[in-house]
């Protein structure tokens, strides 16, 4: 004998969504993502950063270890500072790579890409006569390592571990960080601390009066 199912139990039908509710959902996803992505663009961007502050700890301390061994003296113009450290002091050729330089990572004494410099100021009057640590005026304001970006509308880089790399003062106006718009970089100084810096500040654009370290930022 056959039993019919209460209606109740029965099977329903499920109405599909109509073209109008699926546009309203797409809609709606649209917003969402357009409303949580410079949230994640920022989040990206602060990972960067102390990835970038972690590298050049990484070689302000290589630098002190190699200041202890050379009795306070830093790199002679003549020198390579990047083959120097590596692979005595630094072990890999990836702690040279900004997380903001796109290039690939290589391990590679000659062509290995290298995003961070050397102060020009820094390296002394001569092979035979390099800068003492403790000749340093103002080693708290002094930049030591800081990024080396190109001069260009996006963030590049050109430095090679076949060349030393080196940073001067900027010239000129245009706002060339590494991040925040372009409007801050990361920099170690004399003291070996690492700093998140405005881009004002790191190229000493600001009058004495606004900045007494002015005149040491970029020279000893």
């Amino acid at each position: 004998m056959k039993y019919a199912l209460p209606h109740s139990m029965k099977k329903k039908s499920t109405a599909a969504f109509t073209l109008i509710e699926m546009l309203v959902v797409i809609a709606i996803i649209a917003v969402l993502i357009a409303m949580l992505s410079p949230a994640f663009t920022s989040v990206l961007e602060k990972g960067k950063v102390t990835q970038d502050m972690n590298n050049l700890r990484q070689i302000g301390l290589a630098t002190q270890m190699y200041l202890n061994d050379n009795d306070g003296a830093f790199f002679a113009p003549t020198a390579n500072w990047m083959q120097t450290l590596h692979p005595k002091y630094l072990a890999s050729w990836r702690i040279f790579l900004s997380p903001f330089d796109k290039r690939a990572a290589l391990e590679d004494d000659a062509n290995a890409p290298v995003s961070y410099g050397f102060n020009v100021n820094a390296h002394g009057t001569g092979a035979s006569d390099p800068l003492l640590s403790d000749k340093i005026t103002s080693p708290s304001a002094f930049i030591l390592f800081a990024p080396a970006v190109a001069d260009t509308n996006d963030v590049t880089f050109a430095g090679k571990a076949g060349t030393a790399v080196t940073v001067d003062k900027p010239a000129g106006t245009p706002v060339r960080g590494t991040h925040n718009r372009r409007q801050r970089i990361n920099a170690c100084f004399g003291d070996l601390h690492i700093e998140n810096v405005g881009w004002t500040t790191f190229s000493s654009s600001l009058p004495p009066a606004s900045d007494p370290n002015q005149a040491q930022r970029w020279n000893p």
